[in-house]
């Protein structure tokens, strides 16, 4: 195994895994902070991108770890695909859920939401530049050049994304947000949030496999926290306890079907790599 590589991704995931407590610290030396919309927040979203950057030049590893290359080029279905994957899983979701009168959809209104949605997106688009974007990228890039093979790159990227994502849950996001999402103790809420994003991180590593760039994962982020978080918080009713099964955001029967997504693209990836490589093999096969 290479050395370097190794060395650079446990000094990247043991970084990324402080970055939120080092913004938890920061706060805590300021005056009263505002949940949600702190100095220390916005230290631990981007500190994780900025390791990644600075690793790669203290090293002078290859930039096209990260795929900030958009690659449109036999890549726009990729990029139509992530646009849609959020709001197609969303419908199939409330359908179930209002068919099991487990999703109260009376109080529903399409104007706020598609207003909400499309004024969200800009912010979005750039906030998740640096949310997870390095792990899916830079980190994958990495355990692949390990040889690991895909359920550990899953596990340990999806893996440390929950652990990022820490001290968002139990520090920096409002009380109030999270009864929205689940009524339970910090602590739980946490560790389903966790397993949901591990469940997740499937698809937005396997878009970056697929087309060798962050972006659309990145657009994929973009829709699903436009789209998703202020149809939970605002727009629908969940039926106190059938939240973990029928939830658009934490549901088991949601990130079952994210999961499958995820699990389609790896599958499409393989077949393409394997007929790719075959063509290869058949060509070289004829003399010249």
């Amino acid at each position: 195994m290479n050395k370097k590589v190794i060395r650079n991704t446990v000094v990247f995931i043991v970084l990324v895994i402080l970055s939120g407590w080092i913004g938890v610290l920061v706060d805590s030396t300021l005056s009263e902070q505002t949940k949600g919309d702190s100095p220390g927040m916005g230290i631990w979203l981007v500190l994780p991108m900025l390791f990644a950057i600075s690793i790669t030049i203290l090293s002078k590893g290859s930039w096209k770890d990260f795929g900030f290359n958009p690659n449109f080029k036999g890549n726009i279905k990729w990029y139509l695909i992530a646009s849609l994957i959020f709001p197609v899983v969303t419908a199939i979701v409330l359908i179930i859920g209002v068919t099991t009168k487990w999703i109260d959809l009376s109080t529903f209104d399409l104007e706020p939401l598609v207003l909400v949605f499309s004024s969200t997106l800009l912010f979005n688009f750039i906030k998740n530049i640096f949310d997870g974007a390095p792990l899916h990228s830079y980190l994958t890039s990495q355990l692949t050049k390990l040889n690991f093979d895909d359920w550990k790159i899953y596990l340990i990227v999806g893996g440390l994304w929950g652990v990022w994502h820490l001290p968002y849950f139990l520090v920096f996001l409002p009380e109030t947000d999270l009864q929205a999402v689940l009524p339970a103790s910090r602590i739980t809420i946490t560790i389903f949030m966790v397993i949901t994003i591990i469940f997740w991180a499937v698809m937005f590593i396997e878009l970056y496999r697929i087309t060798k760039s962050i972006w659309p994962g990145i657009v994929l982020h973009m829709v699903e926290d436009s789209l998703i978080n202020p149809l939970v918080v605002s727009f629908i009713t969940i039926e106190a306890g059938k939240e973990i099964l029928i939830s658009p955001i934490i549901g088991v029967i949601t990130s079952i079907l994210y999961l499958l997504i995820g699990l389609g693209i790896r599958t499409y990836r393989k077949q393409t790599s394997q007929i790719m490589f075959s063509e290869i093999k058949e060509e070289r096969s004829f003399p010249n």
